[in-house]
């Protein structure tokens, strides 16, 4: 283990990886997951960053592989550092995309299908992506810090450094508060 440390205080992530998020015309694109971490599991196109690879170059190549599209209009709207009690920690880069080339398909990695963002299946997804994914569409800049005992959440932590177009998400799913799940 690396005795070095993140901003959190805790060790340096030992992986770093990407999700993308594509929304265009009120809808988003999300995946349900077939393989590695998370499988079973909705979420955005993604995964770990490659050898002399940027987070940006990892988010096309990662979506082109899942979903058979490439995002377009992509920027960085946040990251996330997980650490689980097994020892294993993540640093992601979270973007996202509004627009897109290419035909959405299924492919060994992953089922895509787009759904309303009133309609975002939270209760199928990682028990994080409520605390960040409504800013992330409301174009907040964020940083989210969590420890999951396996698939469940037991501390987040929620830093926005943009601000949210709609304050009352901020009171809603109580960002900038330390809380205890």
């Amino acid at each position: 283990m690396s005795s070095n440390k993140n901003a959190w205080g805790e060790r340096i992530p030992q992986e770093k990886a990407v999700l993308c998020f594509i929304v265009r015309e009120g809808k988003i694109l999300l995946i349900e997951k077939k393989r590695g971490l998370g499988a079973g599991k909705i979420n955005g196109p993604g995964g770990r960053i490659e050898a002399g690879e940027s987070p940006l170059q990892a988010a096309v190549r990662e979506t082109e592989e899942e979903v058979g599209v490439t995002p377009l209009e992509i920027s960085l709207r946040g990251e996330l550092f997980f650490e689980f009690l097994d020892g294993y920690s993540l640093h992601c880069c979270v973007f996202i995309a509004h627009d897109y080339r290419g035909d959405p398909h299924e492919t060994d990695e992953a089922t895509p299908f787009w759904t309303a963002l009133d309609t975002i299946p939270y209760h199928e997804m990682w028990t994080d992506d409520a605390f960040w994914l409504p800013g992330l569409l409301a174009e907040g800049q964020f940083q989210g810090f969590f420890r999951f005992n396996s698939d469940i959440m037991l501390l987040q932590n929620m830093i926005w450094t943009g601000n949210p177009k709609n304050i009352l998400l901020r009171k809603l799913f109580n960002i900038n508060k330390l809380t205890n799940i």
